[in-house]
């Protein structure tokens, strides 16, 4: 400093700035603010500095000491308001970036940080508005129009922000992030295969993008194309090994073609993936099927009813396992306590909500597979499995009329707490208007909550005994007596499976896991057919052929 002028030192801080060389143009600033300590420069890009190295407090007084003593100096107020904006004082950042943008009113970058903290700051329409100002002053700037498209993408003006991206990727052509946001733009205004396109177009400019590889594959499991969706997945969790969606939904994806162990492998991933809430926070170790002599194993239903019927059939396997000498627990619902103590295999059968004894080990149904190394060739489809209370049974006796015609259980909706299963799933009884044609039939409504009251189509007759269902025990003596059920897939389908009751299901084209594809039999199931969607939404088709079939069922059963 002593050879140096201070100009000629501040300009030789300033390139070993500008070259990245940080701790060196420190040095120099702190040595001229040592002898000029009110050097304005030297102040704003020490705390420049400080910001970029996140001492938010260091850079915060640094900088507000250089604005008061440059006050119009707009690059020093948009400097501001990065260090505010680094301390999360949004209103505080935008009053900064707005003094910037006044004192030079195409200030692009200004423009586009004051709509960073405007969308942080929930005024979304406001932020919009300044990315586009950053863009009419800066047409090339691609970050912006980034911005933009995401804003407008949140707006769900998907094709305003499908314009927006492009844009990005005219001005940068090898942006891969700009294509990732356009695929998901794109499927959310229902153009599938163009996302598709762009997806592949992202992970071919960066072949380690997690995020998009688990795009590509979530756009080709929906158009079950599950090979492709298995290997994209398998990339995205290869380049994010912790990347819990992709594990999940690749465990999904090999369930259904048919690849269980792979899938079982995968699918305990589920317990991590916060959407699903199915992470109970035990602080006993899960159960990896070791040898429990002595100790207490408790076994906890999870997701819905459907899923706990279906997985309560490894129940009574336990006794076969590591868990053979072990004080085994089961935890469930409790509308389905009454039925699951039928089950052999359980020492206590505990309601969820009431207090847990202590144990040492846990694990939920759906873990149980794993333990089993479940596979197509040996899927425990020994049913009945589950069986109706003789309490129950005396009750029920009778309730269906015996005249000549065939009682068919009829469920028409499914709960409203499946999460994406609600849309497919869920039918209203008019689409089973077209039954009303079929000769000799009664139907009998296993519909509980609010649906069970929607309107009977003209000619349907349906019997209902909804009122009397306290829980699936009473539901399971109201199904013994039936000849066949018929529905959309719910709990009531699994009900009918685990009772070895002959039982039609409505599958949706993208459908669950344990449905697989193609088939219109269950591995899990015996006495269950499936009549699958041919296409996404195309429900008059399967009811019609379900119409048909049943006519013919009706008719080979007189």
């Amino acid at each position: 400093m002593t050879q140096l002028t201070i100009q000629q030192a501040f300009d030789l801080a300033r390139q070993r700035h500008q070259a990245g060389n940080l701790r060196e143009a420190e040095l120099i600033y702190r040595q001229i603010l040592a002898q000029q300590p009110e050097h304005a420069d030297a102040l704003l890009y020490l705390g420049l500095i400080a910001h970029r190295m996140g001492q938010g407090e260091i850079a915060l007084e640094l900088i507000r000491r250089a604005v008061a003593r440059m006050p119009g100096n707009a690059d020093a107020h948009f400097s501001l308001g990065m260090a505010l904006n680094g301390k999360r004082q949004f209103d505080e950042a935008t009053a900064a970036y707005r003094q910037a943008i006044a004192l030079r009113p195409n200030f692009a970058e200004a423009h586009y940080n004051l709509g960073n903290s405007l969308k942080k700051m929930g005024q979304r329409d406001e932020a919009i508005a300044s990315f586009r100002q950053a863009i009419a002053y800066k047409p090339d700037y691609v970050d912006a129009h980034i911005a933009l498209g995401n804003g407008l993408h949140e707006k769900r003006q998907f094709g305003d922000a499908i314009a927006a991206y492009r844009q990005a990727i005219a001005v940068r052509p090898i942006y891969a992030e700009a294509f990732n946001n356009l695929g998901v733009a794109l499927k959310e205004n229902g153009q599938l295969d163009d996302a598709i396109d762009a997806w592949r177009h992202s992970v071919g400019l960066k072949p380690d993008y997690a995020e998009a590889y688990y795009n590509l594959g979530s756009a080709m499991k929906d158009k079950g194309q599950l090979e492709d969706a298995v290997a994209a997945y398998r990339q995205a969790v290869a380049h994010m090994p912790d990347f819990v969606p992709a594990h999940w939904y690749l465990s999904l994806c090999l369930l259904t073609s048919g690849d269980l162990a792979a899938g079982w492998e995968e699918f305990d991933w589920r317990l991590k993936f916060a959407p699903l809430g199915l992470d109970r926070g035990f602080p006993q170790p899960l159960w990896d099927g070791a040898d429990l002599a002595g100790k207490t194993l408790l076994v906890h239903a999870e997701g819905g009813f459907g899923d706990a019927l279906h997985f309560s059939r490894y129940i009574p396997l336990l006794r076969q396992t590591g868990a053979a000498k072990a004080n085994i627990l089961i935890e469930c619902q409790t509308q389905l306590a009454p039925l699951l103590r039928e089950l052999s295999g359980a020492d206590r059968i505990i309601c969820r909500g009431d207090p847990l004894p202590n144990f040492d080990y846990q694990i939920p149904f759906q873990s149980l597979p794993r333990i089993f190394h479940t596979d197509l060739k040996n899927v425990p489809n020994s049913v009945p499995y589950l069986r109706v209370p003789a309490d129950r049974r005396s009750r029920r006796t009778g309730r269906q009329p015996r005249d000549g015609k065939r009682n068919v259980g009829l469920c028409w909706a499914g709960s409203h707490n499946m999460g994406s299963f609600v849309d497919p799933r869920t039918r209203k009884l008019e689409y089973f208007a077209p039954l009303a044609r079929v000769a000799n039939v009664r139907f009998v409504s296993l519909q509980t909550g609010p649906e069970a009251a929607q309107h009977r189509p003209p000619g349907l007759e349906v019997l209902d005994f909804s009122a009397d269902l306290r829980d699936f025990a009473d539901a399971a003596a109201l199904l013994e007596g039936l000849d066949l059920v018929v529905g959309v897939d719910t709990s009531v389908a699994h009900l009918a499976g685990a009772l070895a009751k002959p039982v039609w299901v409505l599958i949706p084209f993208v459908a669950d896991f344990r449905w697989m594809r193609d088939r219109t039999d269950s591995p899990w199931y015996p006495t269950m057919r499936l009549f699958r969607q041919k296409s996404l939404g195309d429900w008059d088709s399967v009811i019609a052929r379900l119409a048909h079939e049943l006519s013919l069922w009706i008719e080979r059963h007189r």
